[in-house]
């Protein structure tokens, strides 16, 4: 599964997985404006046996096939939603 990393220029620590085909046809506006300026710093190819430095890959590709993302939060906040 090839994903595209974008992180959150308005939310430090904050990246967001995204499919490389269809990029951000299914997040929600409202995620994307608390995020704020997205820059992309990377295409990824994803697979069971990849390792991935602060998530399962597992969990990723599933959110990326049901919720077309995945959000990647600072390691120091759990289940909070960023502010802008």
């Amino acid at each position: 599964m090839k994903c595209s990393v974008y992180k959150s220029l308005g939310q430090s620590g904050y990246f967001l997985f995204v499919p490389s085909a269809e990029p951000f046809a299914r997040v929600p506006d409202g995620l994307t404006r608390l995020l704020g300026k997205l820059e992309k710093v990377m295409d990824l190819e994803l697979h069971a046996g990849r390792q991935l430095a602060h998530a399962d890959v597992e969990e990723v590709m599933g959110q990326l096939q049901g919720q077309g993302y995945y959000l990647q939060m600072p390691p120091d906040v759990a289940g909070v939603v960023p502010h802008s």
